[in-house]
């Protein structure tokens, strides 16, 4: 059993205007297994909070406490928190030019184990994983990210998911720029993740499209940089009927 605990988290970033306070004091607990989905309108800290946890250097934590495991995740290295189990994905992913599709998840995968994959294997877990998510054979030999559609950068970030094996998930707007096709795709490839490794979920998104696909057990309703409401899924249909209007009047 992997936890997941946010407490009490702040969080500011350096603007033309100076430093700006984005997250104002966020508690959170994501446990494997779970599924937890975070909604709110633009601005509102959602991605802050995501970039934070992985460790982004524009983001600067003021206060609070990020704890794996009982382990203090601040005081990792970006690559720390990937070994640890952390996985972010993100909604602009960078390109790499020069790095094939194929390298970069070989290396991926023996930085986190500490060995090379056997190469038979390795291939074989490649293929299955690729045929899931249905992508032609040939997109390994492709640059990371370079040229990709948007449901392609999407699918290769569920791709490394499924691979990658990590404890929890940080999905940043995983269905933003998708057609409904990719987005049933890409939701099963989480939900197979979800299912084979135990996986805790935290997802991130404006609309509850994708949570018809990936049944969340908690969804936070997030409103300047606060968790303004939380509950189960029947909150979310809540938020598609009424939107986020009494929630952003109260806060100001």
């Amino acid at each position: 059993m992997t936890t997941l605990e946010i407490k009490n988290l702040h969080v500011s970033v350096e603007t033309d205007q100076g430093s700006k306070q984005i997250l104002r004091g966020v508690d959170l607990t994501i446990k494997s297994g779970e599924i937890h989905a975070v909604m709110g309108p633009n601005g509102s800290g959602k991605s802050t909070l995501a970039y934070s946890v992985a460790g982004h250097p524009k983001y600067e934590v003021t206060d609070g406490q990020i704890l794996l495991d009982g382990e203090d995740v601040l005081e990792m290295s970006v690559d720390e928190r990937a070994r640890a189990g952390l996985f972010l994905a993100m909604q602009y992913p960078v390109e790499i030019p020069g790095v094939s599709v194929s390298n970069f998840l070989r290396t991926a995968k023996t930085a986190l184990s500490g060995e090379a994959p056997k190469l038979r294997e390795w291939v074989g877990d490649l293929r299955d994983a690729m045929g899931n998510l249905r992508m032609d054979s040939d997109f390994t030999e492709r640059n990371v990210n370079e040229g990709f559609s948007g449901g392609e950068k999407k699918r290769h970030e569920i791709l490394q998911l499924e691979l990658l094996k990590p404890k929890i998930a940080i999905l940043d707007e995983t269905d933003s720029g998708l057609d409904v096709d990719a987005l049933k795709v890409v939701s099963e490839g989480v939900n197979r993740a979800h299912a084979d490794n135990g996986l805790g979920v935290l997802l991130i998104t404006h609309y509850t499209r994708i949570l018809r696909y990936i049944k969340p057990d908690f969804v936070h309703v997030f409103v300047a940089g606060k968790v303004a409401e939380q509950g189960g899924a029947e909150l979310a249909e809540r938020l598609e009927n009424e939107g986020y209007d009494r929630y952003t009047k109260a806060a100001v």
